[in-house]
């Protein structure tokens, strides 16, 4: 059995992941909405996570970068320790209140998070049995994923109240599935 040497690793504890095109034909998904109800870092623990709203996708995004309860912390270490080398490595740290509902899973979870002057509600419906996973490091995502995961068979996205149709695509930035419940899992690099 080969080891790897850790120098920088995150986990997390539920998981709310949804990659989503909001029209066909995008060359890249304009909604990320990437959060846990709480993650560990060398560096402390916070609901945090990421996020990427781009509701024109000829334009700039109107909210983008990594989000924590704790953006001093928890936030600031997402970029150089484990996305170093990826086009988030130097994306924004914002302040956001993050909550993660799993009291109907395994039917359904959902996460609302609110940043700036917006508010995201995902709910991901359908769910599969979780299963193990174990991803080596790709391009988007420099580090070895293990967790546990469970894949939704639809999601949706509320963005200030009002619903917005989505598309997802067979895989998400990490190499998974682009909606999924993670109740728990790691990044290591």
């Amino acid at each position: 059995m080969s080891t790897t040497n850790v120098q920088n690793w995150m986990a997390w504890e539920g998981g709310v992941d949804l990659v989503a095109l909001t029209q066909p034909g995008l060359a890249l998904p304009n909604v990320i909405v990437h959060v846990a109800r709480i993650v560990h870092t060398p560096a402390g623990s916070s609901p945090s996570g990421m996020i990427c709203w781009q509701p024109d996708p000829a334009g700039a995004p109107a909210v983008v970068g990594f989000i924590s309860q704790d953006p001093k912390t928890v936030g600031e270490y997402f970029g150089p320790k484990i996305f170093a080398g990826t086009p988030f490595e130097n994306a924004p740290v914002l302040a956001a209140k993050i909550e993660v509902d799993s009291s109907r899973a395994p039917g359904e979870v959902s996460a609302t998070v609110s940043v700036g002057n917006f508010v995201f509600k995902t709910v991901l419906r359908g769910l599969s049995k979780s299963e193990l996973i174990h991803r080596p490091p790709a391009a988007m995502s420099p580090f070895w994923q293990q967790g546990a995961e469970a894949t939704a068979t639809s999601a949706s996205l509320i963005v200030n109240g009002k619903e917005v149709s989505v598309i997802i695509p067979p895989t998400g930035i990490s190499g998974g599935p682009a909606a999924v419940w993670s109740p728990c899992g790691i990044y290591a690099r």
